[in-house]
């Protein structure tokens, strides 16, 4: 507790950190409540919520290039508060798409906004890295997975309920308002210009396409000398798998097996145990976060959460399902804390944009083909119980890759090979 209480202390962290927490929970509440929105509307057709899905993460494929690039060569403060500015004008521009009832131009919005918010994450962790010292991104790494349960317990929850109580167009009016707040408060950080420009200052002009393919491709070079990186690579790949199938697979199964007849209450509930299991999970692992090697804690996350979601495939009524969703909550802490501590060790911080910026259109990759997929064959060709088979074996695959790979990558030796053969090899 005295290591979470400190690190608040650093005043553009504790900026940093809500900023990004009111920008999260205005993305997470909106896209639960259209997803609702859409279940509501078009009810025998899941094939439109999936499709809302897919503009949260084709965006990524669009401008994966060019996002890591800029957050290396441009001022990172001011790319996070574009993001948010432009997002909320973007809300107004939902909420008149919604009024006209014309989905493609719903779709066209959704699709630009969430192209704009994908900026937002590589420029702030990239500052996060600089803010901070290497002895507290893990703590870090275990305030943002608490975060993350907070939204779960209390993000679909709250989408839910103003989505009941004030309609679609009251929940992207909240979204509006929380990124209103995030840019306010990135706004007032007052950060050195080493962190924001690492590799100096650098105009929009200066940023031409060769510029931005030499720079992309330096990314892909920089992780590919690092064997560790290589390695954790393969797993967010498949995690784009698992993420791309529990977007939508807790609303499928309860609305089309478990509680036909009110899943939305169901889907709040499952929320609320879901994100109290993930709390209680952050809180453990975050203390032991120091106490075991960082493999360990991801290797055997991956294997209790995968083994979980499988298992709720084969749930026979509603409360059994909720007792597996709490132990695969237990075990995402695990993983997420392990990979976010260990990723700014062993990453240059003038190539952190880059390697987030690289890492990213590979997790949505796969990502948007499972929601494509998914679109495509649920329900006439898979079932809901297949597909919680699919997300919770990609979950064990990635275990079993990570057993063998990750325990011979000691942090101490990772931090010194990358530094000594890897430095050298950063463009400035």
């Amino acid at each position: 507790m005295k290591d979470f209480l400190k690190i608040f202390q650093n005043r553009n962290f504790s900026k940093l950190f809500l900023a990004g927490f009111t920008s999260m929970m205005g993305s997470i509440i909106g896209v639960t409540a259209f997803m609702f929105y859409l279940l509501d509307k078009f009810s025998e057709q899941p094939f439109y919520a999936t499709l809302a899905e897919l503009m949260y993460s084709l965006p990524t494929l669009a401008v994966f290039f060019i996002v890591g690039v800029l957050a290396d060569r441009m001022d990172r403060q001011k790319i996070a508060l574009y993001c948010d500015w432009i997002c909320a004008v973007l809300c107004l521009a939902l909420m008149g798409a919604i009024l006209l009832d014309w989905m493609p131009l719903i779709f066209a919005v959704l699709f630009l906004r969430s192209a704009v918010g994908k900026f937002f994450f590589p420029a702030d962790q990239a500052m996060v890295q600089g803010i901070l010292s290497k002895d507290e991104y893990a703590i870090a790494a275990g305030l943002n997975q608490m975060v993350g349960s907070m939204f779960m317990l209390f993000g679909n929850m709250l989408g839910i309920f103003i989505y009941w109580s004030v309609g679609i167009q009251g929940a992207i009016a909240f979204d509006l308002v929380t990124y209103v707040v995030s840019a306010l408060l990135i706004m007032s950080m007052k950060v050195n210009e080493e962190v924001r420009l690492p590799n100096g200052k650098h105009k929009f002009k200066d940023i031409n396409i060769g510029m931005v393919w030499k720079d992309f491709g330096a990314g892909f070079s920089y992780i590919k000398n690092s064997k560790l990186l290589m390695a954790l690579i393969f797993g967010f790949f498949l995690f784009g798998v698992v993420n791309g199938g529990l977007s939508v697979m807790p609303a499928f199964i309860m609305k089309y097996k478990l509680a036909p007849e009110n899943y939305e209450q169901m889907m709040m509930w499952m929320g609320i145990v879901f994100g109290i299991s993930v709390l209680a999970g952050s809180v453990i692992c975050s203390m032991l976060a120091k106490k075991i090697k960082l493999s360990t804690a991801i290797i055997i996350g991956l294997f209790a959460s995968g083994i979980a979601i499988g298992l709720c495939a084969v749930a026979a009524n509603i409360w059994v399902f909720f007792i597996f969703t709490a132990l695969m909550g237990l075990g995402i802490p695990l993983v997420n804390i392990g990979l976010g501590g260990w990723l700014p060790k062993i990453v240059d911080p003038k190539m952190m944009g880059r390697v987030q910026g690289a890492i990213t259109p590979i997790n949505m990759l796969s990502h948007t083909v499972t929601l494509a997929l998914i679109a495509a064959f649920f329900p006439k060709f898979l079932s809901v119980e297949a597909l919680f088979w699919v997300v919770g074996g990609a979950l064990f695959i990635v275990g079993l890759f990570y057993m063998f790979t990750l325990p011979k990558y000691d942090v101490e030796e990772t931090e010194e090979t990358t530094d000594m053969d890897l430095k050298e090899k950063v463009p400035v």
